[in-house]
């Protein structure tokens, strides 16, 4: 078997570098057209920081790892294809600032059918809106030329966190995958499936359709954020009242209906997922119709602005009211430790 992954980023390489240190077999093959990007994936110094991430590389590369830029000749040639492309936010036409630009990922799709000749299993690893394995089947379909090709698409969202990716991965809370209920599609979850299995129980394999599948990231990563909300808003009522906000997380957080993770006040959510995922799920609710529901998961990114804004205000107030002529000290620049992800 050969497993390719388009996109050699934060999500492609670890989740590829995994599956070759656990599928010996397995011949794993990271590709992108970056070549600077994939040079640095051959080399001492990674291209992205993760504890343990080096380790795992340097244990399987080379041996049934590879990081090639050949993209189409690997493309060609695989069993198997994650798609691991950014899909940022829209920034102009319909959905501009809220759908997600499935443009990356078009263009994926448009190539792996123009050089396939053998039927192959797309499996979705990118964040996507839900119902997009169904216009991705329709491109796949009406780009290949060779009728004999079947594609059976697939969606695995990736629930790993960026500085704890590698033990996220070693011993994830579930691997999820959705398909189609037909003879196919169940065949391709359990091809899938197999190669989790050599080192994920069983049990914590999830099976679902696929667009239960694509709305579970969605949805999981706005849950996410919503209890970073909730509790930035109540760190600004125990600033009101002189409560202390830690005091009342560990409180709330001990109830094992409601636990600790994601309790922490701070200066609220950053990275490249949260605020995108939100977004692209509010402009789904709005898309469908559900208008109070877009507006309920607006206001979770509402309340993290007015967090962001509340911080500065106060940065501003200990200057004595002005930054002219200050100077203020950052102490970490990337959104969470352990990582050196700056993207917004």
């Amino acid at each position: 078997m050969k497993i390719v992954c388009i996109g050699a980023g934060y999500v492609g390489g670890p989740t590829m570098a995994m599956i070759a240190k656990n599928c010996p077999e397995i011949e794993v093959v990271v590709v992108d057209i970056n070549e600077a990007r994939i040079a640095a994936w051959n080399s001492e110094k990674l291209p992205i920081y993760e504890p343990g991430l080096f380790d795992v590389v340097k244990g399987a590369r080379g041996r049934n790892l590879y990081f090639s830029s050949n993209v189409k000749k690997h493309v060609a040639e695989a069993d198997i294809i994650f798609v691991s492309v950014n899909t940022p936010t829209k920034t102009s036409g319909v959905g501009a600032g809220k759908a997600a630009d499935l443009t990356y990922w078009e263009g994926a799709a448009r190539m792996i059918a123009s050089v396939s000749t053998s039927s192959k299993i797309i499996v979705e690893k990118s964040t996507v809106p839900v119902k997009t394995a169904e216009a991705i089947e329709k491109v796949l379909r009406r780009n290949c030329s060779d009728s004999a090709v079947h594609f059976e698409i697939l969606s695995n969202p990736e629930f790993l966190a960026e500085g704890t990716a590698i033990e996220d991965l070693t011993a994830p809370d579930r691997v999820l995958i959705g398909g189609k209920d037909t003879e196919t599609g169940r065949q391709a979850i359990a091809t899938l499936s197999s190669v989790y299995e050599h080192w994920v129980p069983k049990e914590r394999i999830l099976c679902t359709n696929l667009w239960s599948a694509e709305l579970s990231k969605l949805t999981a990563n706005a849950m996410l954020a919503q209890r970073i909300s909730s509790m930035n808003s109540i760190s600004a009522l125990c600033e009101a009242t002189g409560a202390d906000v830690q005091q009342v997380a560990k409180a709330i957080g001990t109830d094992t209906r409601v636990g600790a993770k994601f309790l922490n006040a701070s200066v609220g959510f950053g990275g490249s997922c949260f605020q995108k995922d939100i977004l692209n799920l509010v402009y789904i609710c709005e898309s469908v119709g559900l208008a109070t529901v877009a507006q309920y998961w607006q206001s979770v990114v509402t309340m993290n602005d007015y967090q962001k804004e509340r911080f500065v205000q106060r940065v501003i107030s200990a200057c004595f009211n002005t930054i002219k002529n200050k100077k203020i000290g950052i102490l970490g620049f990337a959104f969470k430790k352990d990582t050196g992800d700056t993207r917004k």
